[in-house]
């Protein structure tokens, strides 16, 4: 089971469940949400899609609204595996 760093106190709203289920699996390491920032175009409901892969795994990114975050996932899974697993909580 992974570990949720949770060390900002603002999230787009609803992502922290979305996390917690992510972080149950055993290949995952550690969920680190990340910088909240304006993103210039709109999304209607919470979208979690990967981004770039980093040195220990990699940097996905959350969208609601007009608000971007993004979400540090350290882990040994391959990019095809994380977004499958990811595919599965992404709210449709």
């Amino acid at each position: 089971m992974g570990r949720l760093v949770l060390n900002h106190s603002t999230n787009i709203e609803g992502l922290i469940p979305i996390l917690k289920k992510l972080a149950l699996n055993i290949n995952i390491k550690t969920i680190t949400p990340g910088v909240i920032s304006r993103a210039r175009g709109r999304s209607a409901k919470l979208i979690f899609r990967l981004s770039v892969k980093t040195i220990n795994g990699y940097k996905a990114i959350a969208r609601k609204g007009k608000t971007a975050q993004e979400v540090f996932i350290s882990t040994d899974l391959s990019k095809d595996e994380l977004k499958q697993i990811i595919d599965i909580y992404n709210i449709k």
